[in-house]
């Protein structure tokens, strides 16, 4: 790993360790699994930025940028339905959420009316994305750790969902899948 690796893993590990401080304090919130699902982002990000670009239209290329692509295709309506229909407020004022999380309302049109979850939808396709950048047992590993990290941060943020909105948000968690429409 060369000097230029090193230097963006330090400095993205401050990054995400300055977003997440407060979460980091309190393991029974979303933020605090959230972080560890980044950090093996940032690795895999780190580890395979070299091999952006090697053999661009390998198999493993392609599907690495379907994956990257979706990536936006989901993370993109999800944070726009979040800000329109959530109606963020500072009436919920814990102190690990960022502003667009802390909806006032529900949101469950848009993207949000088949997945509960599409911005770590979005997350675990940027993973395995980049993981399909250089594919080996580092990067599956890695892709791996990503993704146990995303679901223990989406059932924890479940729980807070729960606790926000009460059985409005059971009910929607009956009709919804937690990434994949229609499956998982």
């Amino acid at each position: 790993m060369g000097a230029l690796q090193v230097s963006a893993f330090v400095l993205g590990t401050l990054l995400l360790l300055a977003l997440s401080w407060q979460a980091l304090r309190r393991p029974q919130s979303h933020g605090f699994y959230r972080f560890f699902a980044w950090e093996a982002i940032l690795v895999l990000l780190v580890f395979n930025g070299p091999y952006w670009f090697v053999e661009r239209y390998s198999a493993h290329q392609l599907a690495s940028w379907a994956l990257l692509f979706a990536s936006l295709l989901v993370l993109v309506p999800g944070v726009y339905q979040l800000r329109r229909a959530g109606k963020p407020n500072d009436q919920r004022n814990d102190a690990e959420l960022f502003a667009f999380e802390r909806t006032s309302q529900l949101v469950t049109s848009g993207v949000f009316s088949h997945i509960r979850h599409p911005l770590y939808a979005s997350l675990l396709l940027l993973a395995w994305g980049v993981a399909f950048k250089q594919p080996n047992g580092l990067s599956w590993t890695l892709a791996g750790i990503a993704t146990v990290a995303l679901y223990l941060t989406a059932k924890f943020d479940e729980a807070e969902c729960l606790q926000q909105f009460g059985d409005a948000y059971s009910e929607y968690m009956q009709r919804s899948k937690m990434f994949v429409p229609w499956m998982f």
